[in-house]
């Protein structure tokens, strides 16, 4: 005769705590992905009715302010060729320089740019927004 008892005990594992940490690691890197674009200056690009793009090089970005930035680098006017000549030759297919301006820069500057880039032999791209996620 077997009087002995049978103790059946299941193992179980708790997860319920697993469940909010890895909701607040998906939050966080969603949150530090946004932040990590190092090439962001804000500006309000005019619109475009076509959709073109092109390998950029090098960003040559003017603010509502007239203020010249390389990437994300402030430099005058006068110091943009220099700039721009060891950004241009690193690459070895044709140079382009895209050229970010906001809608209430005079053309006159960006044609400075454009000219600019003529003399480095680089071709010129000028940036518009995107014709699906602005209104008009």
């Amino acid at each position: 005769m077997n009087l002995r008892r049978r103790n059946k005990r299941q193992v179980e594992m708790h997860n319920s705590a697993l469940n909010d940490i890895l909701f607040i690691l998906l939050l966080f890197f969603l949150i530090v992905s946004t932040l990590a674009n190092p090439n962001v200056i804000k500006l309000t690009l005019p619109k475009a009715k076509s959709n073109t793009k092109s390998k950029q090089t090098v960003v040559v970005s003017i603010n509502d302010k007239r203020e010249f930035f390389v990437g994300t680098n402030k430099v005058a006017f006068e110091g943009l060729k220099q700039m721009l000549v060891p950004a241009i030759t690193n690459e070895h297919v044709d140079p382009t320089i895209v050229i970010n301006a906001e809608k209430s820069v005079p053309v006159e500057d960006v044609v400075s740019v454009m000219e600019v880039a003529r003399e480095l032999n680089a071709r010129v791209v000028l940036a518009t927004a995107n014709p699906q996620s602005g209104k008009r």
